[in-house]
C-alpha cells in the first residue's frame, strides 16, 4: 500500500511545495477578509450577551471545531473573560451540571447540525441558558436555537478535496479572537491585568514588576557620597552575589550617583590612582538613570538596552534606593543577538586554551 501511494504521489519540487502552501494561505486569507466584511449586528448582539454575562462563558464544539473552541476559551480567559470548555459528548454524561443559568454558551459548528451539538440544545433551553452560535448555516438547528448567530457563510475550504476543515476553522478562530479582544477592550483590560493572568515564563517576567526581580537593598552596595573611593570599596561589601555597582546617597538617603566596576577600571587605565583617595562624588556618575518602584520589568529592560547600562537602581517616590536590577539577572529578557560564527582556536602548548571553539569578536 505504501509503495502504491508513493508511486501515485511523486516527490514535489520545492517550487511546487511553496506554490501550493501559498495557495492554501491565500485562500484562507480571502475567506477571512470576507468574514470580516460580513460581520453584522449579530456580532454586536453576541458581544452584548457576553459582556453582560454574570457567570462564565462556556465554549463548546466537537472535532476540529472543538479544538478551535478550546483555543478561544483560553484567549477569553487570558484577556479578562471567565470561561471554560465543555465537551459535547461529556456534557450529556453529566458535565451539563457545570453549566448554570447565569452562564452563556458559545457553540461552534460549521454545519449547525452536528448530532452532539444539537443534542445539547434542549437541556440548555430548559436551564434558560443563552446560546451564541458560530456557524456557516444561519438556518441550521443550532442557529435557530441561538440568541445570537454569527454567520460565517459558505466558505471555500483550502483543502483541494473540500473536505478537511481549514478555511472554516481559521474563520472560527478569527471570530473567536475578535469576540475576546473586543470584550477585553470594552472592559478596559490593560497590561497590569494581563500580567496578573500570566505570572510565569518570559512573558510573565516582562510583565511583572521590578520589585519582584530586583536585588533588595541588603544585597546591594550602598555608600555615602562624601566618602573616598577607597572607603567606599572597603566598606560597601555585601554577602552573596556581588553587583557591579555601588549606589551613592546623600545625607537624606536619596540616590545621587552610581560608581561601577567599569568606573574603577577606567581610573586605573588612565593612571588616576590618586583618585582612590578623593571623594567618590568627584568620579561617580551623577544623577544616574533609575526606575521607580512599581514599574514593569519590560520597561526596565528596554531602558537598559536603549542606554546600554548593566545596572539600574530602583527608587521610591522620594528617590531613595530600594534595590538594583543587574543585567545578569535579566539576561534572558534581552533581545537576542545574531549568532557569531565559531572559529577554531589553534592548539598552543603551555597555554590555558588547548583546542576547541571560541566566539569570533568576543
Amino acid at each position: 500500500m505504501s509503495s502504491q501511494r508513493a508511486q501515485a504521489s511523486p516527490r514535489w519540487t520545492a517550487f511546487e511545495q511553496l506554490s501550493f502552501a501559498r495557495e492554501v494561505i491565500q485562500t484562507e486569507s480571502r475567506v477571512l477578509a470576507g468574514v470580516a466584511r460580513n460581520l453584522d449586528q449579530e456580532f454586536c448582539r453576541a458581544i452584548d450577551l457576553l459582556y453582560a454575562c454574570p457567570g462564565s462563558v462556556i465554549v463548546s464544539g466537537i472535532g476540529k471545531a472543538g479544538l478551535i473552541g478550546q483555543k478561544i476559551m483560553a484567549t477569553l480567559a487570558s484577556t479578562g473573560t471567565t470561561s471554560h470548555f465543555l465537551h459535547p459528548a461529556e456534557a450529556v454524561h453529566g458535565d451539563l451540571g457545570r453549566v448554570h443559568r447565569d452562564d452563556v454558551v458559545l457553540m461552534l459548528s460549521q454545519s449547525g447540525e452536528t448530532d452532539e451539538i444539537v443534542r445539547l440544545l434542549p437541556p440548555l433551553a430548559e436551564r434558560g441558558v443563552s446560546v451564541i452560535a458560530i456557524t456557516g448555516r444561519p438556518n441550521s438547528t443550532l442557529a435557530r436555537a441561538a440568541a445570537a448567530t454569527i454567520d460565517l457563510g459558505h466558505l471555500e475550504e483550502a483543502c483541494p478535496l473540500g473536505l478537511a476543515p481549514s478555511s472554516s476553522t481559521a474563520a472560527m478562530l478569527a471570530v473567536g479572537d475578535a469576540l475576546a479582544l473586543v470584550l477585553s477592550r470594552m472592559r478596559g483590560f490593560d497590561r497590569d491585568d494581563f500580567a496578573r493572568f500570566h505570572p510565569a515564563g518570559s512573558l510573565g517576567l516582562k510583565l511583572s514588576k521590578v520589585e519582584q526581580h530586583m536585588r533588595p537593598l541588603d544585597q546591594c552596595r550602598v555608600a555615602p557620597q562624601d566618602e573616598t573611593v577607597r572607603q567606599v570599596l572597603v566598606r560597601a561589601s555585601v554577602h552573596g552575589r556581588r553587583t557591579g555597582a555601588t549606589m551613592l546617597v546623600d545625607a537624606e538617603g536619596r540616590l545621587t550617583g552610581i560608581f561601577t566596576d567599569s568606573d574603577l577600571a577606567r581610573l586605573f587605565e588612565q593612571r588616576h590612582d590618586s583618585a582612590l583617595d578623593g571623594l567618590v562624588q568627584w568620579v561617580m556618575t551623577a544623577s544616574p538613570l533609575k526606575i521607580a518602584i512599581g514599574s514593569l520589568m519590560s520597561d526596565a529592560v528596554a531602558l537598559m538596552v536603549q542606554r546600554k547600562i548593566s545596572e539600574l537602581p530602583v527608587v521610591d517616590a522620594d528617590g531613595r534606593p530600594l534595590g538594583l536590577i543587574d543585567v545578569t539577572d535579566v539576561v534572558g529578557l534581552l533581545p537576542r543577538l545574531p549568532e557569531v560564527p565559531a572559529v577554531k582556536v589553534p592548539r598552543r602548548e603551555g597555554f590555558g586554551i588547548v583546542g576547541g571553539e571560541a566566539n569570533e569578536g568576543l
